[in-house]
């Protein structure tokens, strides 16, 4: 098949066997959704009614659903977890005219359809949502070979090529075999599933395609091109290759499909840092002191992806820590605090962050990974060191200053972090770097941690606000009390007394709310933690 065909949204699989065909039904049925056709050609005996009972049960997550082929019915239906299913065999049908007796072209908008003999229904099944499956005898191997030609609009291109990708390098990679289970995705449009070997071996394939251009909102530019999200998973691959580097514990590498955005990667387990009570504490501390350790390093600014390419780490610049500040004003002022705020407001809140910001350009940058916390760090405790701690969901690092993955940790956006621990991990972060520069500033560090912890909750407030207005997705509201509760613990640093002042003017809902038990707890500012030196906390150091 050639590279313009795969463009146009046209692809030829060969199916070896009958394991090789179900497995295409499977992976085609798991991207199905609402209002989609499918519409199986092919000659007598071709195999469309194994793809189409293949994929029934997939979708009614039932490997032993008998499935009954409906030559006589014409139409059987099911209720699957994805809503209406409805498998059609055509082949009686002589006009099209007959499907108006059926109510089957009455349903299409509401149900999943599977249909044989396509070509009976005329131009009654629209093109919009339609995928086109011909089934083929293959010709050097007539038992059991296939050839699948797959072709679908522009709705189905995307999709195609995600599914048809990551089948081939799976396959290619040795675990065809595998079982897929779809995980949860994040807030991002990346997605994840888990392969599962019968002996127990697992991988984790991560879906994440070339992001497409938003609207350009300043310099003819999209917001993530200004905030330095990644725009491709070379990003991954290059952060990957550079922890590892370190010895650090990201996830290798098993098998990789650039172009279309796949990644098959070492399962790194289901260590977690926190249990039923919350953090735990050596844990994070563990976590504080491997930041420590990476940051003492000079760092490399442009890493290797591939032969002849690289990816160079963007700079964590004014242009886009502004832009993240900015969200609270577009998103949760309306949305949340029910107020539209002036242009004269905004530019005073602008001028006093790009204050702010002067003084956090003052510190050298470094690889800052902009999302270490829990969610993205899992125990090993197999291993030894640094290496105790596996490291995910990198892809959007940036050159910035240090204290904002300890501010990310220390002030988790998943789960509470008491006060009196959030001290001991800086109390750990400074005292591993103290130790290897005598020199390191503790004052202007915690000076920092106070101003970026207030940047990245000012951020995370304004999307969760967006997540739930925009996007439908509801429930990151239930974190936002305790992203407000942290702004709350950062605008009390003396550094940011004239922030503080502009919030409780224009944003007083922000300080409307009862104080928390972690607030309550805080008994210190940032200074107390670096001051206490080296042997404050009570965690263990890696071994």
């Amino acid at each position: 098949m050639s590279e313009e065909a795969a463009r146009a949204g046209t692809h030829t699989v060969l199916l070896t066997d009958e394991a090789a065909t179900i497995r295409l039904a499977r992976d085609i049925a798991d991207i199905l959704r609402t209002g989609d056709i499918v519409a199986l050609s092919g000659h007598l005996g071709a195999g469309k009614s194994l793809i189409a009972r293949a994929m029934l049960r997939r979708l009614a997550e039932d490997p032993d659903l008998e499935a009954p082929s409906p030559t006589f019915t014409l139409v059987q239906s099911y209720d699957v977890p994805k809503g209406l299913l409805l498998h059609a065999d055509l082949y009686r049908v002589r006009s099209p005219d007959e499907l108006d007796d059926l109510g089957l072209i009455e349903d299409l908008e509401r149900a999943i359809t599977l249909v044989e003999w396509p070509d009976r229904a005329g131009a009654r099944l629209p093109a919009g949502r339609r995928l086109d499956i011909v089934i083929e005898v293959d010709p050097e191997n007539p038992e059991t070979g296939r050839i699948a030609t797959l072709s679908g609009g522009v709705l189905w291109r995307a999709r195609l090529a995600i599914a048809i990708g990551a089948r081939r390098m799976i396959d290619a990679a040795g675990w065809s075999d595998a079982d897929r289970q779809f995980m949860l995705g994040d807030a991002s449009s990346r997605a994840y599933e888990r392969l599962a070997r019968e002996n127990g071996e697992t991988a984790i394939l991560m879906i994440s395609p070339p992001r497409p251009d938003g609207p350009a909102i300043r310099q003819g530019k999209p917001y993530s091109a200004i905030a330095h999200l990644a725009e491709t998973v070379d990003a991954f691959v290059a952060m990957d290759k550079g922890l590892r580097s370190l010895g650090l514990s990201a996830p290798q590498i098993l098998a990789q499909d650039l172009s279309t955005g796949l990644l098959l990667i070492e399962d790194l387990g289901p260590g977690l840092v926190i249990d039923e009570n919350g953090p735990i504490p050596e844990r994070y501390e563990a976590a504080a002191r491997l930041l420590a350790e990476m940051h003492r390093h000079a760092l490399p600014t442009i890493l290797p992806v591939a032969e002849a390419r690289d990816h160079v780490i963007p700079d964590y610049d004014r242009e886009a820590l502004t832009i993240e500040t900015e969200l609270v004003l577009d998103w949760y002022a309306p949305h949340i605090a029910g107020v539209t705020l002036p242009a004269v407001t905004r530019a005073e809140f602008g001028r006093i962050w790009d204050r702010l910001f002067d003084e956090v350009f003052e510190t050298p940058a470094t690889w800052t990974l902009r999302d270490y916390h829990s969610p993205n760090l899992i125990w090993l405790p197999d291993r030894v060191g640094h290496a105790r701690l596996g490291l995910i969901d990198f892809q959007d690092a940036v050159l910035g200053h240090p204290a904002y993955d300890l501010v990310s940790l220390g002030q988790d956006a998943r789960i509470d972090v008491p006060a009196a621990l959030e001290l001991k991990l800086l109390a750990a972060y400074a005292g591993a770097r103290r130790g290897n520069d005598p020199a390191f500033d503790l004052a202007g560090f915690a000076r920092a941690y106070a101003i970026l912890g207030a940047q990245r909750n000012t951020k995370i407030a304004g999307i969760f606000a967006r997540l739930d207005k925009r996007d439908g997705k509801p429930g990151y509201l239930k974190h936002l009390p305790r992203i407000e509760a942290y702004l709350r613990r950062d605008l009390e640093h003396p550094a940011l007394a004239e922030l503080k002042t502009w919030y409780q003017t224009h944003l007083p809902k922000l300080f409307a709310v009862p104080e928390t038990p972690a607030e309550a707890s805080a008994e210190a500012e940032p200074e107390a933690a670096a001051e206490a030196g080296p042997d404050a906390g009570d965690g263990d150091q890696p071994a």
